[in-house]
């Protein structure tokens, strides 16, 4: 009985498979580098300074009261901010964040717009920003009074309500003052974390309400 061997053709065949398989494995199985950190994407338009124009540019409108109508809704730019706004709630609640969420923890106006007793603003709001917890601090921290409320109207509506002295309680001379110099409007341009800034600066929006109030604080419909 004569023992058969294989065609030399199939071992060629079954080698070359072998093989195929074999240099497929070192392939995927070779040891692969290790990912390179990339720079984590910053979102340009939220670093982005949006300004304000300046008084100038007003002056080629002829007639004061629209002159005065155009500064308010340049400095408006700034009133219907979030960082103003957070601070002005329809209610008793603040809200904070650019979406305007409730406040957490729950807290509410309390006396003077301090916070209530039993958890006042400055028990998490310091003299200052904490970068590390992201907390926003001024030694002024609080809500603005409820006469002041500006979330939900218009902005004529809330500039006749800034010119009222029973629900500003300020004259326009003082006004212009909280606006212009007080720090914890100012910390508007200075919120830290990835807050967006108010536009421009603080003195830029002084100038718009100074103009305005001199060319007779004139208020949009």
């Amino acid at each position: 009985m004569k023992l058969r061997l294989p065609r030399p053709g199939c071992l060629s065949v079954a080698a070359l498979l072998v093989a195929a398989i074999i240099f497929a494995a070192a392939i995927l199985l070779r040891p692969q580098p290790l990912p390179q950190p990339q720079p984590l994407p910053t979102d340009n338009a939220r670093n982005e300074i949006a300004r304000l124009r300046p008084v100038a540019a007003f002056a080629t409108i002829a007639d004061p009261q629209t002159r005065s109508v155009a500064l308010f809704q340049e400095a408006g730019r700034v009133i219907q901010h979030p960082r103003c706004l957070n601070c002005h709630p329809r209610t008793d609640r603040p809200t904070q964040t650019d979406a305007m969420r409730p406040h957490m923890p729950a807290v509410t106006r309390g006396p003077n717009g301090e916070g209530d007793p039993t958890l006042r603003c400055s028990t998490c709001h310091h003299a200052a920003n904490f970068e590390r917890s992201g907390v926003p601090g001024n030694p002024k921290w609080r809500t603005a009074p409820i006469e002041q409320a500006w979330q939900g109207k218009t902005l004529g509506e809330i500039c006749r309500q800034m010119l009222d002295p029973a629900r500003s309680h300020m004259s326009r001379a003082e006004l212009l003052h909280h606006i212009a110099h007080d720090e914890l409007v100012g910390w508007a341009w200075h919120p830290g974390g990835d807050r967006a800034r108010a536009p421009g600066t603080q003195a830029e929006f002084g100038a718009l309400i100074g103009a305005w109030l001199d060319t007779g604080a004139q208020c949009p419909a």
